[in-house]
């Protein structure tokens, strides 16, 4: 690699980036028809739908904009200006679905109105604001911006709007705030607002898709460029922090002297760069103190945001461009800062190569021996944050910090008032020790080099690197770095397997496992041992040295073939088209994320073993995948067996609820609801299926429906009743169930999970809450009816308690049972068919005499907050627990979005009977604990329910 660039060369590169930006900026704008309908994705979207797929839909992708305002707030123009915008910007309203494996954008129509909500806030709000940014979106339905105002005050307010990050970016941010000050000062006073209509991001998507093509030399410049290039080895923790899922990242911060920018600048003047790249040649000096390593690549954002067709464009247009540097012969700072500058000014030039097709490009070599991918630390100099300045108040960009990382390693310089430094890392890739040493230490750098940038690498603040002694193994010397190791030893192989020995400091400490996970992270796999022993103490002789020969020697035996390793093998070949060994890599060959979903889901239908898109990508091989899977069958298989012969003590203590059905969806997320209010629970369960319903505060006692003798104790021990069990298909069961548990029934409230089935058929489309009942009714209706006459009639007398029937349309919710439902029962009609991408055919609007054909359906979690109030405040008859109603038009475009179907969909007059339903249900006297939580609407609900079926 060249470590320096000569003048000349470097004004002709200029020249070339000159010549280029020229002729990008002489695009002309595309023609004004428009092409419609599903666009593909860009490659950036695509990472991120990806994500989503894989299972990393968290907050990490989600963009908080907000800001304090201080003056007269009209919260009525801002949902007017908020619509307008979303009307302008078809990105802001457009779902991705799938067409088999290809993803693809909708824009949706435009809504009639965005929702403001306005929440009272006395303090600043914080927590509020991060519980907003965090909730999670489901690109399936839409990506709408969700606006949150805090009111702290008659004249002091706080706005933030949650964006998703496929639809915009940091540059786009500043298109929005431009527009919402125009569009809201328009509306409050009550006029139009004369803005011309921005591109589209579609068709910006259109035409990176059709110019593929001329990428080619691009992508030829960065497969040399990027040849032999590996990702930074960090020292990541042995053990992931406990609170690592609540917590994933951290960010430090740590104030600047005043002079240090000033400086920085200049030093950047002097050597024709800018503080970005001054800014980037510290982050490559702090890497390299960090790690040891003299070939490094680093990621900085570019954009593709250029020329008068995409000024006003909002959507994603980003690239990350992979910035590669020689770091050898320990080079001063200010020689460091050139090399940087030459190798950012090559990366510009080929800055058009979306970054994911470049890792396509370069396949299991873009990777590390760990996985890891080739650009995990990037560098950025941030600005002042983009604030919505509306007119007639006073504007104050608000930072809303979401918790995670994007990247595992970030370096930045915040060029604002308070000029300071930045480092942020996911605190599974590096551990908090480093990370605050690294903090504080990349301060110190900016600050040592803005006074002498003439220092050479060696002498400049940091941790040096200490890969390895002269005396040990470099396995060894990180052993002895780890926190909680005491005493480390790895002897010489001679021609065996490598093993290394280890004492712990404290009992329960990282496991052999961990240590060896932590050693792939930060060594070559040929300097990884095969085996970590741990040791009560290490032996040694009279003058301190290892006493290797009471060392446990000897490789470890062969571990027996794993039962799941053929069928592993099997799925890579028809995946992958070839056949691979137990330890070949699955990027090797030629797998990829979307690979790595398809492999997981084949599997997981295959096996009915849990596996997500990230196991693949984490384990990588055959035969660690089929241990992975080994491990999940026995974890189930030990329940089992652990639930048939443990022993379950009876009831303690006062206030026992008794609930039947836990093993269902509904009686799963009523024991879920009773245990988060901390009742003491008694759940009646089949002995094979005890260990799917223990828990804390959950005492489990043997019984079945058919069992009546079981079902009378049970109510017996019991001082309330939820009776969510239910046969489905043998009503005289049911009912003798019924006879049973009320005759048994002393005292106390019991709650009925009913059914709507229960109305049968009623003449008037709007049903109210104990409405009688219209024949014909099912067997199924029947028996819910007849149960519910049980009940009603025994209530209150003999000393029992107030009833409760709470009759529940369809249920749906993230249970397998319930997916089932989904998949079987009355919507499977549907389901199936667009699974198969089969023709779907569906009531016409006055089909029958009925202007609408649907179903009410109500969230599992809904549900048992309903079933669960009637303890306390029991209805003494007759409730409905709806969410919502769904026409089957809706519910099956949801359906062909979400499966990916091309299925055809057609309306007539004929009315299947499946789908011969068309009443909607009143919920009034439950509708407190029906109040909709976070994530329980129709397509969130539907998605995830989805999600876990591997479809």
């Amino acid at each position: 690699m060249a470590t320096d660039t000569s003048a000349a060369l470097q004004e002709e590169l200029l020249r070339r980036a000159r010549a280029r930006a020229a002729g990008r900026s002489a695009t002309p704008a595309p023609p004004a028809a428009r092409a419609t309908g599903p666009a593909p994705l860009t490659h950036a979207q695509r990472r991120m739908w990806l994500m989503e797929r894989l299972g990393q839909n968290g907050a990490q992708y989600s963009v908080p904009f907000a800001t304090r305002l201080r003056g007269p707030l009209d919260v009525a123009a801002l949902g007017s200006a908020l619509t307008e915008l979303v009307r302008r910007h078809e990105i802001l309203r457009t779902r991705y679905g799938r067409n088999g494996e290809e993803p693809y954008q909708e824009a949706l129509p435009a809504p009639e109105a965005v929702t403001v909500k306005v929440v009272e806030s006395p303090g600043d709000g914080d927590d509020l604001l991060t519980e907003e940014a965090r909730r999670p979106f489901d690109l399936a339905a839409d990506t709408l911006p969700r606006a949150l105002v805090l009111r702290h005050g008659p004249e002091d307010h706080t706005i933030l709007l949650t964006f998703h990050h496929i639809a915009i970016d940091g540059g786009s941010l500043e298109t929005i705030a431009d527009e919402l000050a125009a569009l809201y000062e328009a509306a409050v006073n009550g006029r139009p607002c004369e803005l011309p209509e921005p591109p589209q991001y579609a068709d910006f998507a259109r035409r990176e898709h059709t110019d593929a093509a001329r990428l080619d030399d691009g992508l030829a410049h960065w497969t040399r460029r990027l040849a032999g290039a590996t990702p930074p080895r960090l020292p990541r923790p042995a053990t992931p922090p406990a609170d690592a899922a609540e917590h994933p990242a951290a960010t430090r911060t740590t104030e600047l002297g005043e002079q240090v920018l000033p400086a920085l600048r200049e030093l950047g003047r002097e050597r024709r760069a800018t503080v970005f790249t001054v800014g980037l040649a510290a982050a490559f000096a702090a890497l390299h103190r960090l790690t040891g390593e003299l070939d490094l690549v680093i990621g900085c954002a570019a954009t593709h945001r250029e020329g008068q067709a995409m000024r006003g464009l909002v959507g994603l247009c980003v690239n990350t461009l992979p910035v590669r540097v020689d770091l050898s012969g320990d080079p001063t700072f200010a020689t460091l800062v050139e090399r940087v500058r030459d190798a950012l000014l090559e990366a510009q030039q080929h800055r058009e190569v979306p970054f994911d097709l470049i890792l396509e490009r370069l396949g299991a070599a873009a990777r590390g021996d760990d996985g890891t991918t080739l650009v995990r630390v990037t560098s950025d100099v941030v600005g002042e944050p983009t604030a919505l300045k509306l007119p007639g108040l006073e504007a104050r960009a608000v930072e809303v910090g979401v918790g995670e990382a994007k990247f595992d390693l970030t370096f930045g310089l915040l060029d604002e008032d308070t000029p300071a430094s930045l480092v942020q890392y996911g605190r599974a890739a590096l551990d908090e020790e480093t990370g605050l040493a690294l903090a504080a230490s990349f301060a110190e750098l900016l600050t040592a080099v803005a006074a002498n940038p003439h220092l050479p690498l060696s002498r400049l603040p940091g941790r040096p690197a200490q890969p390895g002694t002269a005396a040990g193994h470099p396995a060894e010397a990180r052993l002895r770095a780890h926190p909680e190791i005491a005493d480390a030893h790895v002897p010489d192989p001679a021609g065996g397997p490598l093993l290394a020995y280890a004492v712990l400091r404290r009992t329960g400490g990282p496991s052999p496992a961990q240590l060896r996970a932590h050693l792939r992270g930060v060594l070559a796999r040929e300097l990884v041992p095969a085996a970590v022993t741990l040791l009560d103490e290490m032996p040694r002789t009279a003058d301190g040295a290892v006493d290797a020969g009471r060392l446990p020697t000897g490789p470890r035996p062969a571990l027996p073939k794993s039962p799941h390793l053929e069928a592993v093998t099997e799925e890579f070949a028809g995946l992958l088209g070839q056949r691979p060994g137990p330890s070949d890599d699955f990027f090797a060959l030629g797998g990829h994320s979307l690979a790595a979903v398809q492999l997981a889901e084949r599997l997981r239908s295959a096996l009915t073993l849990p596996l997500i898109g990230l196991d693949i990508m984490q384990t990588r091989t055959p035969r660690a995948i089929a241990a992975l899977l080994d491990a999940r069958a026995a974890e189930r298989a030990t329940a089992v067996a652990s639930a048939a012969t443990t022993a379950r003590p009876r009831r303690a203590r006062e206030g026992t609820v008794l609930v039947t059905g836990g093993t269902g969806g509904v009686g799963a997320f009523v024991l879920r609801e009773l245990a988060a209010q901390g009742r003491p629970v008694l759940a009646l369960a089949r002995p094979e299926s005890a260990h799917l319903v223990g828990g804390d505060g959950i005492e489990v006692i043997e019984g079945d429906l058919g069992d009546l003798d079981s079902l009378r104790a049970a109510v017996a021990s019991a001082d309330a009743v939820i009776h969510a069990a239910c046969t489905f298909t043998r009503p005289e069961v049911d009912v003798a169930a019924m006879e049973a548990m009320v005759d048994a029934w002393r005292g106390g409230p019991f709650v009925f999970v009913s059914s709507v089935d229960a109305y049968g058929q009623p003449a008037s489309a709007l049903v109210a809450e104990e409405s009688p009942s219209h024949a014909p009714l099912s067997a199924y209706g029947q028996a819910k009816l007849d149960c519910e006459r049980l009940l009603l009639k025994a209530a209150g007398t003999q000393g029992r308690g107030g009833a409760s029937a709470v009759r529940s349309p369809i249920v749906w919710g993230s249970h397998d049972r319930l997916r089932d439902q989904l998949r079987w029962g009355a919507t499977g009609l549907l389901y199936q068919a667009a699974l198969a991408g089969r023709p779907i055919s569906l009531p016409a609007a006055g089909a029958g005499g009925h202007d609408w054909y649907g179903a009410a359906w109500v969230h599992a979690a809904a549900l048992a907050r309903a079933v669960t109030a009637c303890l306390d405040a029991p209805v003494h008859g007759v409730a409905n627990a709806v969410s919502g109603h769904v026409s089957w038009s809706d519910l099956t475009a949801e359906l062909v979005t979400l499966l990916g179907s091309d299925s055809a969909v057609t309306f007539d007059d004929e009315v299947h009977r499946d789908l011969d339903h068309r009443w909607h249900y009143r919920a009034d006297r439950l509708a407190t604990a029906l109040r909709p939580a976070a994530g329980e609407d129709l397509h969130v609900v539907l998605a995830s329910m989805i999600k876990g079926m591997g479809a």
